[in-house]
């Protein structure tokens, strides 16, 4: 619509919006996996056995909760951006496998299927202006 148009040239600010808002997110859904401890980051970590990766399910639920903890904080402030926004869309891809996984449905990995496609889209576009990886 031609009577919004005049928000094209906010295009850096939008996408400050959206990493402080997904950065803000992640983080809160992140710390208190990684305060959870070796038993909540075990029981985490067994959502890899969704992809045949049965070994080290304490490590790997740690590595979710630090990449949704400071993947957040990188977001935000947008610092290895395509790196963190590449891995969260896997972490949301092994989310989404794990809710169809339970029979959770289609409406229960909706959450996780489609934030991981707005990260993997967010690889593609980059951090835009505002970041601490602008060239």
């Amino acid at each position: 619509m031609a009577a919004l148009s005049w928000l094209n040239k906010y295009k850096n600010t939008g996408l400050l919006l959206m990493r402080i808002g997904l950065g803000v997110m992640f983080i809160m859904h992140g710390y208190p996996k990684l305060l959870g401890g070796p038993a909540r980051w075990e029981g985490l970590g067994r959502s890899m056995s969704e992809v045949g990766i049965t070994f080290l399910p304490v490590v790997w639920g740690l590595s979710a909760a630090i990449a949704e903890t400071v993947g957040g904080l990188f977001f935000i402030i947008g610092f290895f951006f395509r790196p963190t926004a590449l891995t969260l869309a896997f972490t949301m891809f092994i989310a989404s496998l794990r809710h169809l996984g339970a029979g959770d449905g289609l409406m229960g990995a909706s959450h996780a299927i489609e934030i991981g496609m707005v990260f993997l889209a967010l690889a593609f576009i980059g951090p835009g202006r505002y970041s601490v990886d602008k060239k």
